[in-house]
């Protein structure tokens, strides 16, 4: 669940980043942002291990829970520019990741609510 709860959170951030391009778009000198996540995301994943628990403060610490410590990133675009006044800003790029983004973030709405309808199944289940 914490890797969903992560990824909606860079989904959502990833939608105020592209209404933001968007909004910005007529703006003279504008260079637009994007949001890294995935990447750093699927690098933690491969490279997690197994953590053990420190009983006493001098006990060292033995694996990484790098999952933890993935935060989504916005990032300033500064490659070509597509007009005369400085601005980089592609709206059929923008409206196309902004499609993307909203399939995206549907998708995660409907795996975290399904994790949940597995728990509550589990909760009523176990009473009886």
């Amino acid at each position: 669940m914490g890797v969903l709860e992560k990824a909606l959170d860079a989904s959502w951030l990833r939608n105020e980043v592209i209404v933001h391009n968007i909004a910005n778009a007529d703006t003279p000198g504008y260079k637009k942002y994007r949001v890294e996540f995935e990447e750093e995301l699927k690098s933690a994943l491969e490279a997690s291990t197994l953590k053990g628990k420190r009983t006493r403060p001098k006990h060292l610490d033995i694996g990484v829970s790098s999952i933890d410590q993935v935060r989504p990133q916005v990032v300033r675009t500064d490659g070509t520019q597509m007009r005369e006044d400085g601005n980089n800003v592609d709206m059929d790029e923008e409206m196309t990741s902004l499609a993307k983004n909203v399939i995206m973030y549907n998708a995660l709405v409907q795996k975290i609510s399904g994790e949940f309808r597995k728990l509550k199944m589990v909760i009523n289940e176990g009473r009886r």
